[in-house]
């Protein structure tokens, strides 16, 4: 009696072959998926940016008697009567950190009191304007954009990555992007 013997299964040869392709397939797409994860972040920081305004909008409509908060902890701050407050936890701090940004808000240029502290509905004092902005946290890698806004509600983008120099010359620094 004659054995019959099966040879089932993958070479060593062609399993080098298979990890090879492999290896050439991730090395082109690893490249295309960092720049659309590092699109996402941007577009995440450009509506991080909107929900700022829409934010200090709302507080001067409703809170700061024409005036705008000057710090993000002033807009994560609850109205003294209850309800919600202006934006949301993930962006309460200044140096808030979300998809590879940073965001910050501060006084603007010419930025006078309008209300003092006891005369708004969270015990913040308001200003008359206010800069917000977002630099990538690792430039060339969580973003190649900054962006910038203030009390117009235009949002400006530095396509250098640079930080903004200063609320005087966010028009001279940036481009519009709205």
């Amino acid at each position: 009696m004659k054995k019959i013997q099966d040879n089932k299964g993958f070479t060593l040869i062609e399993l080098l072959i298979v990890v090879a392709i492999i290896g050439i397939i991730a090395a082109i797409a690893v490249p295309g998926l960092l720049r659309a994860r590092m699109s996402g972040n941007e577009a995440s920081a450009i509506g991080s940016i909107r929900a700022i305004n829409s934010g200090e909008a709302t507080f001067a409509a409703a809170c700061g008697g024409g005036g705008y908060a000057n710090t993000l902890e002033i807009l994560a701050t609850e109205p003294d009567a209850g309800g919600d407050p202006f934006i949301s936890p993930d962006l309460a701090e200044t140096g808030a950190e979300k998809s590879g940004y940073t965001f910050t808000v501060e006084d603007g240029v010419d930025a006078e009191e309008i209300l003092a502290a006891d005369d708004t509905c969270n015990g913040e004092a308001s200003v008359a304007t206010f800069f917000a902005h977002g630099e990538p946290i690792t430039a060339g890698t969580t973003g190649t954009r900054t962006f910038a806004s203030d009390q117009r509600g235009t949002i400006y983008q530095n396509l250098a990555g640079d930080a903004f120099a200063d609320p005087d010359t966010i028009s001279d620094d940036g481009v519009i992007l709205q």
